[in-house]
């Protein structure tokens, strides 16, 4: 048998570690001998990516589409996990207080970094300071919509049948996506309207119509079949360009508001304290499946605009918006119930 003096200095780095393993377990190495295990072990088991939100929403079946094509190309087991609740708070909590080894993943949207002012020290959780970026998957636009016997047909036209009268504008619900993006064309108009929340999107297109509504702001996939079956009218989409589906639909930028461009993302994150290395391999694994064109072309059919990004990116776009709408929340004096 060989001696240690006799192997090369990587082998007798290998031997020195699985005896280290054996004679005291994982949590008795050095710090940098736990990273080359870990990089080497992982994954051992099943991977938690949890969503915060019911099963059968857009960034439920965006994270099943991401969990399925890494476990095909990656082998990894990834696991969706659905955990509604308390404005998509439940589910973030318990990811931030995971394990930081790679087993933990969270899906988070514009929802969370709005969450950071609406429920600032009532979360249960700190989304900079417990959570970090892994990847950035993708975004989805609202979509200001009107009923299509409505006399309303431009942005324009609402602008002044909301000089005229109070409009009634409804949303998904106070503090959603379709409510922050009203709160910001009011910002920006200086227009009053009056705030219908719903408990969901689909409520506010039905009630619309029915006739019951002004004008809603929607998340763009809930009310692009309304506007194709011409049951609704489209006034413009919060996107820099035009929708391939609906290519007579203006931009707000087209509109006369470019500072209403709004994307309700999606991405993935992990407990703070996540292994860089781990980090750096999990996301890269991510960007490079949403950068298929398969990928791509599944996220488009969903009403999404693939937008893979890795941690770093990703990390200073959810920044960004974090700050964005801390702005506009207090200005706005946004409350949640």
């Amino acid at each position: 048998m060989s001696s240690e003096h006799d192997l090369t200095p990587d082998a007798a780095q290998r031997r020195r570690l699985l005896g280290a393993l054996g004679a005291a377990g994982l949590c008795a190495l050095a710090p940098w001998e736990r990273a080359l295990a870990q990089k080497s072990a992982w994954p051992e088991r099943p991977i938690n990516y949890v969503v915060p939100f019911p099963p059968g929403g857009l960034t439920d079946v965006a994270a099943r589409q991401v969990g399925k094509a890494l476990s095909d190309a990656e082998r990894w087991n990834v696991v969706v996990e659905n955990k509604p609740g308390g404005s998509a708070n439940i589910g973030a909590a318990h990811v931030a207080h995971a394990s930081p080894d790679g087993y933990s993943w969270l899906a988070i949207t514009l929802t969370h970094a709005a969450n950071v002012t609406l429920f600032a020290g009532k979360a249960g959780y700190d989304l900079t300071r417990d959570l970090t970026p892994l990847a950035g998957l993708a975004s989805s636009p609202i979509m200001v919509v009107v009923n299509a016997k409505s006399d309303i047909k431009s942005m324009a036209d609402l602008a002044k049948a909301a000089r005229a009268k109070s409009l009634s504008a409804g949303s998904s619900g106070n503090g959603t996506p379709p409510h922050l993006t009203l709160a910001l064309y009011q910002k920006l108009t200086g227009l009053p309207m009056m705030h219908i929340p719903y408990k969901g999107g689909a409520p506010s297109l039905t009630d619309l119509i029915g006739g019951h509504l002004d004008v809603v702001f929607s998340n763009y996939p809930e009310s692009l079949s309304h506007v194709k079956n011409g049951s609704l009218r489209a006034l413009a989409i919060t996107t820099h360009e035009r929708s391939a589906d609906l290519p007579d639909v203006p931009t707000v930028k087209e509109a006369g508001l470019p500072d209403l461009i709004v994307e309700n993302f999606t991405g993935v994150l992990a407990p703070a304290g996540t292994p860089p290395e781990l980090v750096k391999r999990i996301g890269g694994a991510i960007v490079a499946q949403i950068s298929q064109p398969a990928m791509k072309q599944a996220l488009l059919q969903l009403g999404f605009i693939p937008q893979p990004r890795g941690p770093g990116e990703f990390g200073a776009y959810l920044k960004s918006e974090v700050e964005r709408w801390a702005k506009i929340i207090r200005e706005a004096n946004i409350q949640v119930a």
